[in-house]
This record gives structure tokens, sequence and C-alpha cells, in this order.
């Protein structure tokens, strides 16, 4: 009776050892170039980076910063970088217009966006002879900004037309001129934004509904060739994100937003009640995927810009979740 309860442990300790999920990857030593807009949603990274969760797992991450989305899509096509950290409707608009072979591995944040207009603007109809400045007028939150305005009566192209100047920085100066009357911002920029006169008509999440913004993506072969290396860096991620949502470690969570964003303590604290607003526009809980916001960009891209004849796909062929369910299992709590 002994020697059988013996082999049976031994077989149930060999099966916990040999089990992939439970154990973490080899700490191999890599650098990873990481490509990003400037702003809150980056986080996450500064959180890791500063509690040493990347080096702990041999990830020594690059920070890249990106002008607007195009360069962004082009540089990850190219393989300029290997992480990309923005909107996910960027990596849908890879596959299905560029036809490249990209893949979303984790969400990260709701957006955090507002509708900010010149003073003049009471409401989305009143944009009608105005311009609506973009980033890029085929992705992300331009297209959220493009379904209010329709839902206001208003035609694009008739009745008021787009001006894509790129990035948050881009966009928030767009707002001084006459003619940029109206764009999405997120945090620092749309606190800026309301200081420098700008109206704000109310959240897109209030104004559209839940929707799945930042995320990672990278090429589908890279994230293949390089498994160990995504899953270290996720989890280090996952750790980041937990650690800017934890209260306890909210004193340093400011520091670091007021060192990286260069934040006077008010608009530290703003952004911080931002990136933990709990109505959905801020960081999801371990900043995974928010499957609902993830069909509702679908939709918005099948509904504004008439791709599968206007009815929204499953979201399975954009995504791989099983990177961030692997790291998910050894990450500190």
């Amino acid at each position: 009776m002994y020697k059988i309860i013996t082999a049976s442990v031994a077989l149930l300790l060999a099966a916990c050892s040999s089990n992939p999920v439970a154990q973490a990857p080899a700490n191999d030593p890599v650098t990873l170039r990481v490509n990003v807009f400037r702003g809150a949603s980056n986080i996450p990274i500064y959180m890791a980076m500063e509690k040493g969760y990347f080096a702990r797992r041999g990830i020594t991450p690059v920070m890249q910063f990106t002008p607007n989305s195009e360069q962004q899509r082009a540089g990850l096509a190219e393989g300029k970088f290997d992480i990309a950290h923005a909107a996910v409707d960027n990596a849908i608009a890879m596959i299905e217009v560029a036809k490249k072979d990209v893949v979303i591995l984790s969400g990260g944040d709701g957006g955090m966006n507002e509708m900010l207009v010149r003073q003049d603007i009471n409401k989305p109809s009143d944009m009608r002879g105005r311009t609506y400045v973009v980033d890029a007028p085929d992705t992300a939150y331009a297209l959220i900004g493009r379904k209010i305005l329709k839902d206001a009566g208003l035609v694009e192209g008739k009745d008021y037309k787009i001006d894509p100047l790129g990035g948050s920085e881009n966009r928030f100066k767009g707002l001084d001129s006459p003619a940029g009357a109206a764009t999405l911002l997120n945090p620092p920029w749309n606190f800026l934004a309301k200081e420098r006169g700008a109206k704000s008509l109310g959240t897109t999440t209030a104004l559209y509904g839940p929707y799945q913004a930042g995320g990672i993506f990278v090429m589908r072969p890279w994230a293949a060739a390089h498994a160990s290396a995504v899953e270290r860096y996720i989890a280090a991620y996952i750790e980041g994100c937990r650690a800017a949502q934890d209260p306890a470690q909210k004193a340093l969570t400011l520091k670091v937003l007021s060192r990286e964003l260069k934040l006077d303590a008010n608009k530290a604290e703003m952004t911080y009640q931002a990136l933990n607003d709990p109505s959905g526009s801020g960081l999801s809980k371990d900043c995974a995927l928010d499957m609902q916001g993830f069909k509702n960009v679908l939709a918005l891209r099948a509904e504004i810009e008439g791709q599968w004849g206007g009815k929204a796909p499953a979201p399975d062929k954009f995504l791989d979740l099983s990177y961030f369910n692997r790291a998910l299992q050894h990450t500190m709590p």
C-alpha cells in the first residue's frame, strides 16, 4: 500500500513539474523594441520598468515614440520594432486593409478619451461646416468621432471635413486654430486642452459605449518565433498594470506619471484618476482584453468603414490570447 501511494505522489509531482502553463519560461536575456504613443496609457510599461518586473524576467524594453498610427503600422510591418502598443483597431486595419499577418495579444485600457471642441461648439451637430481633427481617418478614435457626428445627423465630407494631423500632441495643438473645431484626446492632453480653453462634450464611453482601445499587437510570425519573450513581456506588463491600479502604490504611480509625462502634481492626480476610472474607460483589470469592447470596435469599423459588407466578423481571427493567459499564470499578485 505504501509503495502505491509513493508512486502516485511521484507521478503527481512529475505531472505538475511538466505543466507548461504553471511554469514560467526561462529568463533568457532579450531586448525588445516597443513602439508607443506618448501618453498615460503607457503607465503599465513605466511601472513595470520602475518596479523591475521586466528586469526580473530578463527583458530589456527599448521604447520608441511614434508621431502617428500610419508610421506605427508601417514600422511594425517592416520589422522596425517588435511590439506595438496602441488602439487595437490599428491592428484590424493592418490585417484587413494592408493584409499583414498581425495579431492582438492583450488589452490595456478603454482609451480615456473625451470629445474636445472649441468654445463655440455646444453639441456634436454644431460641427456643421467645421473640421474634425484626427490621427488617421480610417482607424480607432477617428471612427468613434465619425460615429458620434453621424448620429448627430452630419454627413462626412458634406457637413464637415476631416483633417489628419497625427498623434495626440498634434491634435491638441490643432485645437488652437479655428479650423480645428473638434478632436478626441486622452490624458494628459485632454486636461491640457481644457486648461487652454477647450470644452468637453463628454467621454467616448458616455457618447458611444464600451470600447477596447489600447492593447498589444505584433506580427504573428514574430510572436511564434519569440514565444518565451512575448510571454515574459506580457507577464511584466500585467504586473505593471496591477501596480498602477494598486491604491497602496498610488504615490509611486503619481511620481512616475509626473516624471515620464512631465506633469505637475494636479495633472498627475487627474491622470491617475482617469486611469483608474471605474466606468471602463481607464485601465482594465490586469490590462486584459474587454471582449464586448472589442466587438464594439469591429461593429464600428463595419458601420463607418463599410467593411465585411457592414456586418462585423467574429473576434477570433484577430486575437491570440494564449500568450496572455499563460503569462497570467506566473505573475505576482
